[in-house]
């Protein structure tokens, strides 16, 4: 009879501790799971927004892809197209060129009428290069020395080269 109730009990034993194992799994899978499903959204949307104003700054297409489900495969897309925006967007093809041309012009900030920031645009300009600046923001004076500087990449783009900055560009031995 000894043996029965020893064997007996083994076998509860057993099945107790696996019993408890499985719980603790199911447990651990639900924490698991819970983490996934509040994976932040709004931080896919935030980082989407972002890359594309950068991209929109420089003048490129859009990246495509959704951020819906809202799983880090998703999030880790976002987050480095983000940063590959940012990194090609303080870098414009010209920058020694236009702070060259910027350290002949003005500040930044310059509000004088009738050029503003500190690459000296006009109204014509502005408008004819950034006119959804112009509408949103102000004058280039109320813009970043980046955004000002991709206006003027713009330009430079559209076949102008230099040539909108004469004794500027011609004392920094651009034309």
């Amino acid at each position: 009879m000894s043996v029965f109730a020893l064997t007996a009990g083994v076998a509860r034993a057993a099945e107790s501790l696996s019993a408890r194992k499985v719980l603790m799994h199911a447990a651990e899978h639900r924490r698991h799971a819970k983490k996934q499903r509040h994976l932040n959204s709004r931080l896919i949307h935030r980082l989407r927004a972002e890359t594309w104003r950068w991209q929109a700054l420089m003048g490129r297409a859009r990246t495509h892809r959704s951020a819906t489900p809202s799983t880090k495969a998703v999030l880790r897309f976002w987050v480095r197209a983000a940063g590959r925006a940012y990194v090609q967007a303080i870098h414009p093809p010209h920058k020694g060129a236009w702070l060259c041309i910027h350290r002949y012009e003005g500040s930044w900030r310059d509000s004088g009428d009738p050029y503003w920031g500190g690459l000296q645009m006009d109204r014509g300009f502005m408008s004819g290069y950034a006119p959804r600046y112009l509408l949103r923001r102000g004058l280039a004076d109320h813009w970043s020395p980046l955004e000002q500087m991709w206006v003027a990449e713009r330009a430079y783009r559209s076949g102008g080269g230099f040539y909108a900055w004469p004794n500027t560009a011609r004392a920094c031995g651009l034309i």
